[in-house]
């Protein structure tokens, strides 16, 4: 196969989301409408104003079309071809016409996108065609978008939060959307809380809460305390229902391994758990009794209160301890 064969996909990779995904590049790198401060990919160098055409959508069916085979060949499973590029993906013109070019592969199709451009039909009408659809809303206050998102200036959060209002109502594959808490920003208890307000009327399968992992593009960017992602999981989780932890540990979620210690990790990078539920889970795995208060110990479990209950949580922070105090 020549070298340049395979520019536009890559994988299949493990992903918590959609298990084992074919990325798809279908935007030159840095391309897009926010430069967010956690990103880390790094700035974003080129925002344009319109969306573009950037590739021949046949050349991305055809390289994707090899990479699926090469990787059924070998026996490697694929359970999502997914858009995930360095850049806003509907920023692509053919965005729509790729989407209805793979979908012939007969694997289900995924799109992450920052949802900037879900206030024109036509986005909403391409995005439509895909199977699983991720919407990014970090939050729903101004100020906070502005400071973390970091938007084209032509851009208006209340056309976007209209326009992933009507995607949401129509659309008919699944439907998933992601919030990167950032210290200080958007973590407070009342920015979440709108949050989480505006997402119950999106009826997501799953709300994801993310956090800031790798070293992102603006120095200073942290995540929050475990007190505070603690607080904004167990809002959502009492008004979205579904919500699950993307905290950068890449566990075996809820796979129960005969290791007591390993297994809380694995649940707690997903959903904090109750003080109870660790410790019966200990005891029935015949743990010693230090066993919690050594992850405690080790860094590898936060704890933190939320209306009177200890929840514990995968510490997402290696370098913090789990009161926060520890270096950056």
């Amino acid at each position: 196969m020549k070298a340049d064969a395979v520019r536009y996909s890559f994988g299949p990779v493990p992903s918590r989301r959609l298990g084992r995904s074919l990325g798809i590049n279908n935007i030159p790198p840095k391309n897009c409408t926010y430069s967010c401060v956690y990103c880390q990919a790094g700035r974003t160098t080129v925002m344009p104003g319109e969306r573009q055409y950037f590739y021949e959508p046949g050349e991305i069916f055809r390289d994707v079309r090899s990479r699926l085979a090469e990787a059924l060949a070998a026996a490697e499973r694929v359970d999502y071809l997914a858009f995930v590029p360095d850049g806003e993906p509907t920023l692509d013109l053919n965005l729509g016409r790729e989407i209805a070019l793979l979908k012939d592969l007969g694997v289900p199709v995924g799109v992450i996108t920052n949802s900037s451009l879900l206030w024109r039909p036509e986005v909403r009408s391409e995005l439509g065609r895909a199977d699983w659809v991720s919407l990014k809303v970090d939050s729903v206050r101004e100020e906070a978008w502005r400071r973390i998102n970091r938007p084209l200036a032509s851009l208006r959060l209340p056309r976007i939060l209209e326009g992933i209002s009507a995607f949401a109502e129509k659309f008919t594959g699944e439907l998933v959307t992601e919030t990167m808490l950032v210290a200080g920003i958007n973590d407070d208890e009342g920015t979440v809380k709108e949050t989480a307000d505006f997402l119950l009327r999106l009826r997501p399968r799953r709300a994801y809460l993310s956090v800031p992992t790798r070293p992102p593009c603006v120095r200073g960017t942290r995540a929050p305390l475990p007190e505070a992602l603690n607080r904004a999981f167990q809002i959502l989780a009492e008004k979205v229902g579904r919500v699950e932890c993307l905290t950068g540990y890449e566990g075996n979620e809820f796979a129960f391994t005969g290791n007591a210690e390993k297994d809380i990790l694995s649940i707690a990078a997903v959903h904090p758990m109750r003080e109870e539920a660790v410790r019966e889970l200990l005891a029935r795995a015949g743990a010693p009794p230090e066993a919690l208060a050594r992850m405690l110990e080790k860094g590898n479990l936060a704890d933190a209160v939320h209306r009177g209950h200890t929840y514990y949580l995968r510490n997402f922070e290696p370098g913090r301890d789990p009161a926060g105090t520890g270096s950056s």
